[in-house]
C-alpha cells in the first residue's frame, strides 16, 4: 500500500514538473518570437540598430519602422493569438465540439457583419483606418453584437441538435448566409467603401492606430480575466450541463459569462484585424496534446501562451523576411490550422454529443 501511494506521489511530482517545463518552454517561445517579429521584416535591420532605435529614440527612419510599425504589430499579433485561441477553447468546451471555433462556426462572420454595417451601412466614407476616438468603440461594439448574435443562435441550435457534424454544417450554412447579406451590401455600396471593406477582409495586423490598439488591448484583457474566472465553470461544463447543475453550478450564469467573454474576444479581433481563421480551432488541440489534460486551470494559461506564439510565428512568416512582398496573415494561419483540422477529422475521435 505504501509503495502504491509513493508511486502515485512520484507520478504527480513528475507531472507537475513536466507542466512547469512546458509552461517555461512556451513562455520562452513567446519572448523569442516577439523579439524576432520586431527584428525581422521586409527591411533588413541589424540588431544593434534595433536596440539603438529603441533606447536612443533618435528621430530616424529606423525608429519609425521599429517603434511606430513593428513593435505595435508584434503586440497586436500576440494579442490576436491570445484572443482567438481562448475563444476557440471556450467554444469547444461549451458546445462539447472539437470542431468549434470562431471562424468555423460563423462567429467571425457575425462580427464581420457588424463591421460591414459600420463601414458600408453609412453614406460617409468610413473605414477602420480613419475611425478614431469614440468611433473605435462603436466599431468594436458592432462587432461584439454581430458575434454575440451568431453565437446565441448557434447555442440555441446546439441545445436541440446533439450531433457535432450537423451543428458544424449549420454553422457553415449560417456563415454563408451572412456572407450573402454582406455581398448584397457590397453591391449597393460606393467604390471607396467597397475598397475599404475588401482590404479589411484580408486580415492585417499592421494597420491599427494607437487608439485602436489601446481599445483592442483593453477588450482582450477583459476577455482574458473573464476566461480565468470561468476556468472552474468550464471544467464542470465539460462533463455536461446535467452534471454541472448537480454539483451546484448555475449553468445559465456560466453560459452567459462564457458567451460574453467569447463575443468580446472574437469580436474585438475581427473589428480591427479582420476575420483571421483556424487559430481558434487549432491552438486548443495543440495545447491538449502538449499538456495531456482537460483541466482548464492548465489549458487556459497554456492556450494564452501557445496562441500568442503561433500568431507571432504566423506574422513572421507573412512578412517574408528579406523580401518586399507581404502575404495576408489569414493565408498563413489557414496553412497552419488546416492540417490540425484534417488531423482532428481523420483521427480516432467519435463526433457525438460528448467531447
Amino acid at each position: 500500500m505504501k509503495k502504491i501511494i509513493q508511486n502515485e506521489l512520484t507520478e504527480e511530482i513528475k507531472s507537475g514538473r513536466n507542466v512547469r517545463l512546458i509552461f517555461f518552454g512556451l513562455a520562452l517561445m513567446v519572448v523569442l518570437f516577439l523579439i524576432l517579429d520586431i527584428f525581422l521584416g521586409s527591411v533588413n535591420i541589424r540588431p544593434t540598430d534595433v536596440l539603438r532605435a529603441v533606447f536612443n529614440h533618435s528621430n530616424s527612419n529606423l525608429e519609425t519602422i521599429i517603434i511606430k510599425f513593428r513593435f505595435p504589430k508584434a503586440i497586436t499579433a500576440l494579442t490576436v493569438g491570445v484572443a482567438l485561441s481562448l475563444s476557440g477553447l471556450q467554444m469547444q468546451t461549451v458546445f462539447r465540439n472539437p470542431m468549434a471555433g470562431p471562424y468555423v462556426l460563423g462567429i467571425s462572420s457575425g462580427a464581420s457583419l457588424g463591421v460591414a454595417f459600420v463601414i458600408m451601412g453609412f453614406s460617409a466614407n468610413i473605414s477602420p483606418d480613419n475611425i478614431s476616438g469614440l468611433g473605435n468603440w462603436i466599431l468594436v461594439a458592432a462587432s461584439w453584437v454581430g458575434a454575440g448574435a451568431v453565437m446565441l443562435l448557434i447555442m440555441i441550435i446546439s441545445s436541440r441538435v446533439k450531433d457535432v457534424i450537423t451543428v458544424l454544417i449549420l454553422g457553415i450554412m449560417l456563415s454563408s448566409g451572412i456572407s450573402a447579406i454582406v455581398m448584397i451590401m457590397q453591391y449597393f455600396s460606393s467604390e471607396s467603401m467597397l475598397k475599404s471593406y475588401i482590404l479589411w477582409t484580408m486580415g492585417s495586423l499592421g494597420n491599427l492606430t494607437s487608439g485602436q490598439l489601446n481599445v483592442l488591448l483593453i477588450s482582450v484583457a477583459t476577455g482574458v480575466i473573464l476566461s480565468l474566472f470561468s476556468s472552474k465553470m468550464l471544467n464542470a461544463l465539460l462533463l455536461g450541463e446535467n452534471y454541472a447543475g448537480s454539483i451546484g453550478l448555475n449553468v445559465k450564469f456560466a453560459r452567459t459569462i462564457i458567451f460574453v467573454c467569447t463575443s468580446i474576444l472574437a469580436g474585438s479581433v475581427t473589428a480591427f484585424c479582420g476575420p483571421i481563421g483556424f487559430i481558434g480551432i487549432a491552438v486548443p488541440h495543440i495545447v491538449r496534446i502538449l499538456f495531456r489534460t482537460s483541466d482548464h486551470r492548465i489549458l487556459i494559461p497554456g492556450t494564452i501562451l501557445t496562441g500568442g506564439a503561433v500568431m507571432l510565428i504566423s506574422d513572421i512568416i507573412s512578412q517574408l523576411p528579406g523580401s518586399k512582398s507581404v502575404l495576408p496573415v489569414n493565408a498563413v494561419t489557414s496553412l497552419i490550422g488546416i492540417p490540425v483540422v484534417i488531423w482532428i477529422i481523420l483521427g480516432n475521435r467519435k463526433y457525438s454529443g460528448t467531447f
